[in-house]
């Protein structure tokens, strides 16, 4: 089985934020692929499905941000999950790539990002695969906390339309084609034809 964790913060008022993009292509995958997240388990929305003959499971942690771990510990523990390092994927908002940009990468820290940091922290390692979806850093002297918990422009939300099931997109070839050659298609820069 492979599991996909999408960050975020629960509630409406957190909804439409930079730090709820996670959650924002989870639900597209979902949505998309008939994956209803209509059950509370493991601390958050889940729901499972077949993909192309592959086992499925959804998470959205509703235990907030900072606590992410947490539900994704309770679904490894839960799920039959073989390893981690093969087939958890999370997702998550970052501050250190352009809007929009996509990040594959099998492994690595918590870069600052609080939701990653737990889950790493409970899992006790970072051998596990992630896709970073880039929100930017704010300009002039907006605080970086602030920057996240705030929503997306309107230009932005325009833009996220096309984004969004692009990063769904990246999610399901990870899944069903492997890491490499989702991260050969998705890594590159979408504003750089050369890339």
């Amino acid at each position: 089985m492979k599991l996909v964790v999408g960050l975020g913060n629960p509630g409406p008022r957190y909804a439409d934020t930079r730090h709820n993009v996670g959650f924002r292509i989870v639900l597209h995958l979902a949505a998309t692929r008939g994956i209803p997240l209509d059950r509370r388990r493991f601390g958050g929305a889940f729901g499972r499905e077949r993909l192309r003959g592959v086992e499925v499971a959804l998470l959205a942690p509703l235990t907030w941000m900072n606590l992410s771990g947490d539900a994704v510990a309770e679904a490894l523990a839960g799920l039959p999950v073989e390893d981690p390092a093969r087939d958890l994927l999370v997702v998550f908002d970052d501050v250190d790539l352009p809007f929009g940009r996509l990040r594959l990468r099998p492994r690595g820290g918590g870069g600052g990002h609080r939701g990653l940091t737990h889950v790493i922290e409970r899992l006790g390692h970072g051998g596990f695969p992630r896709l970073r979806f880039g929100v930017g850093r704010p300009e002039g002297a907006l605080d970086t906390a602030d920057w996240v918990l705030s929503p997306f422009s309107a230009d932005e939300e325009r833009a996220l339309a096309e984004r969004i099931p692009e990063a769904a997109a990246a999610v399901e070839a990870a899944l069903l084609e492997g890491l490499v050659p989702a991260m050969n298609r998705y890594n590159a820069d979408p504003a750089d034809p050369e890339a």
